[in-house]
This record gives structure tokens, C-alpha cells and sequence, in this order.
């Protein structure tokens, strides 16, 4: 057997074994590719060019949102980094010692890289190489409360970056193997293993391990997280087929239906779309949704199709759930004892263009509610500029 067939078979076997037991046969996730493709994490080459061609010809919506990026003050090029060697951050950034100049520059970094390769302008691709060069060589941990969740939300970004300027940028970045080994170092052994929080948070932090494996070309780390992600999402949006309770990760040991609901804040019924955090509010719940579309579209460019998946499905459930409610239709007293707290974000163009666009599913409410946010920017921790990116995108 070929080398490249014999691993692809290994990958497969390896991942078949870890799809939780109740996750239907015929919904096992496809063949891995052999090797990683790049610029592969969220964005692929094919999509760039098509956003290139796209704003090249002042077309909409990308023109529009290609010029809010370039007005935005991520894509200021007299930006100073700001690095620091210890990052710490408590409960909702407070004490916020270099949170948020980490996750901006990161962001500004993923800026940059996609003002270059629109542009052609070489000074965006320098100053997202002068961003990741300062925090290369300055950041050494992350601590206090919020430490996994910083970790996650600027590791979601800085692979975004890389992957862009190292495989399509053909000037020097001589310092990119320093950012590899920050990656590496700093970032992936806070993500790798996940967090028992609110499944926000280990969705975010897979993103980032996952991001940064295809980096890093990292085939171990990437199988790793990419199982682990399977468990969480099903564990976060709920589908009838599950049963009368959600599917739970095993580790929490949420065994008993009274857990359960506590850990759904107080949720006791459950409908198909519900997500663990929609009764918290729809903020963090767009938090998790905006992650599992970012992996999934990972994976698709890495030659894993997920979207017709359950992951896609409770993808395709949790958007139409939520967009519900964020465009007003008023709640029953059965769900969060009717009252929600809204603002789900800008998180729904991925989703809505590879399963209303690429898949033709009817997807309204989710429709309405991305035509209506658009161009969307982004929300200032670790989703940015996906109109730009995803909409209407064919690539």
C-alpha cells in the first residue's frame, strides 16, 4: 500500500474509533487527506481569490466590506504591538493585563494578512509579520482565570495569519519559525485538552489547536482536537434524535438529568436548535456557534467534510434556533422562562454559505438575519471580517 493511502486509512481508522458510540455509523467522519493544505485554517487560497476578484470588480457585498476593513483600526498600518511576556487575565478580562492587546493584535495580524493579499500591497503583509514577530519573541504564558480562553480566542487568530502570509507572501519573514515554536510552546498545551466551563470555551479553545496544528502541520494535535470537537458540539446544540436529555462530554460527568439541566442554566426542556448556553444569553451562545463553523470550514479545506454530518446539522439547528429569536419572534415561557438576553453577533455567514449556499438547504430565518448584519466585521475577540470572507463565496 502507498504511503499516502496507508495513512489517510490509519487517520481513518484512528478517528472512526473515537466518534462517540451513539453518533450514527453513516455520519463517521470522512477520510482525512494525507497531508494539510495551506493556506488552510478558515480561509482557503481558492476563497481569497475569489474575494480578490470580487472587490477587484467593486462588487457587493465584498467591496463594502473589504473597505470596512480597510477603515477599521486593525488595519492601521502605524499600529504598535504590544506584547507582553505574561498575559493575565481574570473573570471577563478583569484584571486585564494585556487580554486585549493580545486579542487585537492577533485580529489586527488576520487584518493585515487579508488587506496583502487583496491589495497586493506589501507593507499589510510587513506589518502582520511585524505583529507576530513581537509577540513571538516577548510571550512566554498566560495566567489567572480567563487564561484558556485568552489562549483560545488570540490562538484562534494568530494560525489565520500565518497560514495566509507564509504560504502566499513571497518576501522574508525570518523570524516565522520563532512563531511557529510560540505556537507550539505558548499557545497549544493551554488548548490541547479542553476546559469543563461552558462549552464556549472548549469549543473556542479546539478552534485554536486545531487552527494551530494545521500550522504547525501537526497531524497528532489535529486528530486530537478534531475528535475532541466532535464530542463537544454534540454536547452543545441539541437535537430530538438525541433523546430526552443533550449528550454530555463523559469527563464532566454530568450523570444525573438534574446536572444536566444546571449545566443548561436552568433549561429543562429541550428542542431541537437549544444550545447549553442559550439561556445564558445569546453573546456567548454566538460565541460557541461562530467556533463550530470555523472548524467545520477548517476541516472541509483539510479534505473533511462535516457539514453533512451531525455537525452540521446541529450547525444548520443552532443557527435557525437562535436567528429566531434575534430577529424578534417573541419566546415561549418553556424556553429560559421567557426571556432571552439577545445579541448573537456576527457569526452566521459561514454556516448560512456552506449549507444554504454550497448545500442548498433552506435556511430563512438564518438568511434574513446575515443579509440583515451585513457586511459584518466581527467582535473584537476572535471572529472578523466573514462577509468579506464567506459570503456568497463558492470557493
Amino acid at each position: 500500500m502507498r504511503r499516502t493511502a496507508f495513512l489517510a486509512t490509519v487517520t481513518a481508522l484512528v478517528l472512526g474509533a473515537l466518534v462517540p458510540v451513539n453518533v450514527p455509523r453513516a455520519q463517521a467522519v470522512p477520510a482525512a487527506s494525507a497531508a494539510f493544505a495551506h493556506p488552510g485554517v478558515t480561509v482557503s487560497r481558492a476563497q481569497l481569490d475569489f474575494v480578490r476578484d470580487k472587490v477587484g470588480a467593486a462588487a457587493q457585498p465584498w467591496k463594502g466590506a473589504f473597505d470596512q476593513l480597510l477603515a477599521s483600526k486593525y488595519a492601521d498600518l502605524s499600529r504598535t504591538p504590544e506584547p507582553r511576556a505574561v498575559v493575565e487575565c481574570g473573570s471577563y478580562s478583569n484584571p486585564d493585563h494585556g487580554c486585549t492587546d493580545e486579542r487585537q493584535d492577533a485580529l489586527a495580524a488576520y487584518t493585515d494578512a487579508l488587506a496583502w493579499y487583496v491589495t497586493r500591497d506589501e507593507r499589510y503583509a510587513k506589518k502582520a509579520i511585524e505583529l507576530m514577530d513581537a509577540w513571538s519573541a516577548v510571550v512566554k504564558d498566560h495566567t489567572d482565570s480567563n487564561a484558556p480562553l485568552q489562549t483560545g480566542w488570540a490562538g484562534s487568530s494568530w494560525p489565520r495569519a500565518a497560514e495566509i502570509i507564509k504560504y502566499t507572501y513571497t518576501g522574508a519573514w525570518a523570524n516565522s519559525g520563532r512563531f511557529a515554536t510560540m505556537l507550539r510552546d505558548v499557545y497549544l498545551p493551554e488548548v490541547i485538552n479542553g476546559s469543563h466551563s461552558n462549552g464556549n470555551w472548549e469549543l473556542s479553545m479546539t478552534e485554536a489547536a486545531i487552527g494551530i496544528s494545521v500550522f504547525l502541520e501537526d497531524r497528532s494535535s489535529y486528530d486530537k482536537a478534531m475528535a475532541r470537537f466532535r464530542t463537544r458540539t454534540a454536547a452543545y446544540v441539541y437535537l430530538a434524535s438525541d433523546g430526552e436529555l443533550p449528550r454530555t462530554v463523559p469527563s464532566q460527568n454530568l450523570n444525573t438529568r438534574d446536572k444536566i439541566v444546571a449545566y443548561w442554566q436552568g433549561q429543562g426542556t429541550f428542542v431541537t436548535g437549544l444550545t447549553q448556553e442559550t439561556c445564558r444569553d445569546l453573546t456567548h451562545t454566538g460565541y460557541g456557534i461562530s467556533a463550530i463553523s470555523h472548524v467545520a470550514e477548517t476541516s472541509r479545506i483539510q479534505g473533511q467534510d462535516l457539514y453533512g454530518t451531525d455537525v452540521g446539522e446541529r450547525l444548520r439547528q443552532a443557527l435557525g434556533f437562535q436567528a429566531r429569536y434575534q430577529l424578534g419572534a417573541s419566546v415561549p415561557s418553556s424556553l429560559c422562562g421567557g426571556s432571552l438576553k439577545l445579541g448573537l453577533g456576527p457569526v452566521t455567514e459561514i454556516g448560512y454559505n456552506a449549507l444554504h449556499n454550497r448545500l442548498g438547504i433552506a435556511m430563512s430565518n438564518t438568511g434574513t438575519l446575515t443579509l440583515r448584519n451585513r457586511p459584518a466585521a466581527g467582535n473584537n475577540l476572535f471572529v472578523a471580517w466573514e462577509t468579506l470572507t464567506h459570503g456568497d463565496n463558492p470557493a
